[in-house]
């Protein structure tokens, strides 16, 4: 073991996933004095506080268990929700996408669960939420507290992002709902000049709609991507793609606002041209991309 042993051991109060033979797992959060029930057998807290990471822990029925900490894919995937949840896959292209960093001002719509909040934080930005249901609202902020602590830059508001936006400045807007082309005419007001706005969707239909609007508006470089998620099956001379694979869940459209110039506009029209120009340039198209 080396010198920071002390950061692998496991205490009271913080989650961990245990995971069976079978490779199952169960995310739960260790309490002094309380057991675990599965029906691979029984496993008590006080046996995982002061574990190290890593451990094998053995249950009622002599069934072994690794423990590790969950990682923030494990935690999305398993959390309590309400809403659908953004998966994992596309919360990291959105990370990329939006070029969110240390410091960044989000406004972030349709908070749900709290997943994509949960990304946008433990990546370093500063979040503000807007939510129309406040029992998403109540459940993302008990997600976000239980993985990023209480003291985290996040705040939630109940309110309709399509009646206006209140904040300045911003440097991103990532939005989560079914008509975003009625959030541009705030997010030009609401954003700093070569901000970012992502917008994910989950059907063409809706996509094609809000590329149409983006192409009337201050926002410019406008791109579409889908992720799509295959893992392989590696064991000896058995190397091949799994069988399945998480393939469409959504598309992911960025643009950013740009200074408004007045020999050129629309900035995502197909044509650039005006009187002199030579040749214009291309309109971005839909990218597939595949890990």
């Amino acid at each position: 073991m080396g010198s920071d042993d002390g950061r692998s051991i496991l205490v009271e109060g913080e989650r961990v996933l245990l995971v069976d033979a079978k490779e199952r797992q169960y995310l739960i959060t260790l309490r002094a004095g309380t057991s675990f029930h599965t029906h691979m057998g029984i496993i008590a807290h006080d046996h995982l506080i002061g574990a190290f990471e890593g451990s094998t822990v053995v249950g009622s029925t002599g069934r072994r268990f690794l423990v590790v900490r969950p990682t923030l894919a494990d935690v999305v995937l398993k959390m309590p929700r309400g809403a659908q949840v953004i998966y994992p896959k596309d919360l990291a292209a959105i990370m990329v996408l939006a070029d969110i960093a240390p410091g960044v001002s989000v406004l972030e719509a349709g908070v749900g669960s709290g997943a994509l909040s949960m990304a946008l934080l433990r990546a370093g930005a500063d979040v503000v939420g807007y939510e129309l249901r406040e029992d998403f609202a109540d459940r993302a902020r008990t997600n976000v507290e239980a993985l990023v602590g209480e003291q985290a830059p996040y705040r939630v508001e109940i309110r309709d992002i399509y009646e206006g936006i209140d904040e300045r400045g911003l440097d991103r807007i990532v939005l989560d709902l079914p008509e975003p082309w009625r959030v541009l005419p705030h997010a030009e007001v609401a954003m700093r000049p070569g901000g970012i706005l992502c917008s994910y969707l989950p059907t063409i239909n809706q996509t094609s709609q809000l590329r149409n609007a983006l192409a009337h508006t201050p926002f410019g470089m406008a791109a579409t991507v889908e992720v799509l998620y295959r893992t392989w099956h590696v064991e000896t001379r058995s190397v091949r793609p799994d069988h399945r694979m998480v393939g469409h869940t959504g598309f992911l459209t960025t643009a950013r606002l740009l200074v408004p110039d007045p020999d050129r506009s629309p900035y995502n029209a197909k044509k650039y041209e005006t009187a002199g120009d030579a040749e214009s340039p291309s309109e971005p198209g839909l990218v597939s991309t595949e890990f």
